[in-house]
């Protein structure tokens, strides 16, 4: 019968070998155990390396992705998911406790969709004002050379073009008239009306249209000079710049009014977007940052304030939200903030310092992190592609609950999304084990599962967004801006920039005709009594 290699070394006694027989054997049982030892370690390198490979080529994909394809947030991500050894007991109990959660889960409400409209031409607005032109035929008698009799006219067929008449200026002329007493030998006449710029030419509507045209259509002050040329008004960049000026400085009392009626909401989104500020001494620019602070999504009167600042650090949010002692006693805010997560509102939402503030974490940043490694095509992440249609699933419930009140929508929170929210978060635990550490999906993971707690917090509180997307809408107008502005000239002009798109902004929140809202406020805001001020915010503003 024959043996094996391996059984007939096992069969012999090495006690009946030679000396140098058994000295060769554990010399080669050496040399097998290290070359083992350096094969093992050679397949952890070669592992590592591909996590490694794999990340960058991700980053270069994305490189490539931001040269040459469409400017999107959501880029595809070159990157294929690695599977580590699984944990079986754990994934086990995942799995069972994943199942007995789909199979108690409530239907999400489906809204059902609307049927697609054939494209057609919008009806031009009622209230544009019309010029008639008839047009008639010459001849009205019929054309039958053996009728000729006058022809009746049985009706008519419109067509409507939109026309455009550029900028019209006009002048106010205010005449007062003087009377005088010849008796009594006195003089009476009407006091000068408050002008924006004192002194000036310029009415309200004129350095409106001015601010209008540089905060709301980014439209620098050289640019408004060729403009205002071509309907024959010589308006130099410097004056402008001292029209603007002048209309910054008379809205600030207004704007110290919306700030705190912004910081009485006790739900806000917060944001912060870098700003170039000209830097004279060194010849070239330095990063400057504007701070948005926005009431809730879901509170019926919305706003929105700006306040320009030199840094990103934390002492900022601090300052913002910490009130402010005599003589204008201003108690510090407390409430739910809704961030980013970025590091420096950890400040103000310690809660040892401050117990009666909470932090909300912004859905849309997780979602989103998936959302970069699920437009790969072939290369696509099949986890991220799976997590983003569960996040689907979250946004569809949570549309439907957007008309109901804050109560009302805790509860259809509690019994819709709540279910939703469990059974992701045992899917991503399910998952994470899954995945290599340093992938990108991995990360995509643990920021998710590192913030849970910030993330379902809206769960318990109607009156809490789901994302912080209202803010970036709101910071979306300083990033068009500075594409324009190149930069603010000074902290000064940044903070006066700061003012008036506090309050253009917060108009166009409330329905309102910025400009109108503009002129009015600024006409008025002279004249108006000051323990009143607060019927000039956007969201009590009535036309005079």
């Amino acid at each position: 019968m024959l043996r094996m290699p391996g059984e007939l070394a096992t069969s012999i006694d090495p006690k009946s070998l030679p000396a140098q027989v058994v000295a060769l054997i554990g010399r080669l049982q050496q040399q097998a155990q290290v070359h083992a030892q350096e094969l093992a370690r050679r397949d952890r390198e070669i592992a590592w390396a591909h996590v490694k490979i794999d990340k960058l080529n991700f980053e270069v994909a994305r490189l490539r992705r931001w040269k040459f394809d469409a400017k999107t947030e959501a880029m595809t991500a070159s990157q294929r998911l690695l599977f580590a050894e699984t944990m079986i007991e754990d994934e086990a109990s995942l799995r069972a406790k994943l199942a007995e959660m789909q199979a108690g889960l409530p239907q999400v409400p489906k809204t059902p969709k609307a049927l697609r409209a054939k494209p057609r031409r919008q009806a031009l607005p009622e209230h544009l004002e019309r010029v008639e032109h008839r047009h008639e035929p010459e001849d009205t008698h019929c054309p039958n050379t053996d009728c000729g009799r006058p022809m009746q006219r049985i009706g008519e067929d419109v067509s409507e073009k939109l026309d455009i008449v550029p900028a019209r200026f006009f002048v106010h002329r205010h005449i007062y008239g003087k009377w005088a007493c010849k008796c009594c030998q006195q003089l009476r006449q009407e006091p000068a009306e408050p002008d924006v710029v004192d002194g000036g030419i310029p009415a309200a509507g004129l350095v409106a249209h001015t601010l209008i045209s540089r905060f709301v259509d980014h439209l620098r002050y050289y640019r408004q000079e060729p403009i205002n040329a071509r309907s024959g008004v010589h308006t130099p960049r410097s004056t402008l710049a001292t029209w603007g000026g002048a209309g910054g400085a008379a809205l600030e009392p207004l704007y110290e009014l919306h700030r705190r009626f912004i910081l009485s909401c006790r739900v806000l989104h917060a944001d912060e977007t870098p700003l170039p500020l000209l830097d004279p001494g060194a010849g070239k620019t330095k990063k400057a940052y504007v701070w948005a602070w926005a009431r809730s999504h879901h509170d019926p009167h919305p706003g929105v304030v700006y306040e320009f600042c030199l840094g990103r650090g934390s002492q900022y949010p601090v300052a913002f939200l910490g009130g402010k002692g005599p003589p204008a006693h201003e108690p510090a805010w407390n409430g739910t903030l809704i961030t980013d997560q970025y590091a420096a509102y950890n400040a103000v939402l310690d809660a040892k310092i401050y117990p009666q503030r909470k932090s909300a974490a912004c859905a849309a940043h997780a979602r989103r992190r998936f959302e970069e490694l699920s437009r790969g095509g072939d290369s696509a992440s099949a986890v991220a592609t799976e997590a983003l249609r569960r996040w689907a699933r979250i946004y569809h419930a949570e549309a439907a609950f957007a008309e109901m009140g804050h109560d009302e929508r805790r509860q259809a929170r509690q019994s819709v999304s709540k279910p939703l929210w469990d059974e992701l978060e045992v899917w991503l635990k399910l998952q994470r084990t899954q995945v290599l550490d340093g992938t990108k999906i991995a990360e995509a993971i643990d920021y998710s599962l590192n913030a849970w707690g910030q993330l379902t917090l809206h769960l318990d509180d109607g009156a809490v967004a789901l994302d912080n997307n209202l803010i970036e809408r709101q910071i979306k107008p300083w990033k068009l801006g500075a594409k324009n502005w190149l930069f603010a000239g000074s902290a000064l002009a940044g903070q006066r920039a700061a003012v008036v798109m506090s309050l253009v902004q917060s108009a166009k929140l409330n329905g309102l005709d910025p400009w109108a809202y503009l002129r009015d406020v600024l006409a008025r805001i002279h004249s108006h009594p000051s323990h009143r001020l607060e019927e000039l915010l956007p969201h009590r503003w009535r036309p005079a």
